[in-house]
């Protein structure tokens, strides 16, 4: 898969430390960030195991919503 970039509604800080378990415990992601300071909030993924849907299941289990871009 490579690296998965998605528009998200992951705000802050908070937002980020509310998202942060889910992503971290996913043993198919080997590195993630959120750039909080631009206006789509680009979450970047980077796995070699999930597509961009599963990815989007796990934000939104944070409570979080994405969409790929």
């Amino acid at each position: 898969m490579g690296t998965l970039k998605f528009k998200s509604n992951i705000k802050c800080m908070g937002c980020v430390a509310q998202v942060s378990p889910i992503l971290n415990e996913e043993k198919g992601i080997k590195s993630w960030n959120v750039d909080i300071d631009t206006p789509e909030k680009i979450l970047t993924v980077e796995t070699e195991k999930l597509n961009s849907g599963e990815v989007i299941d796990l934000v939104k289990k944070a409570g979080f919503k994405a969409e790929t871009i």
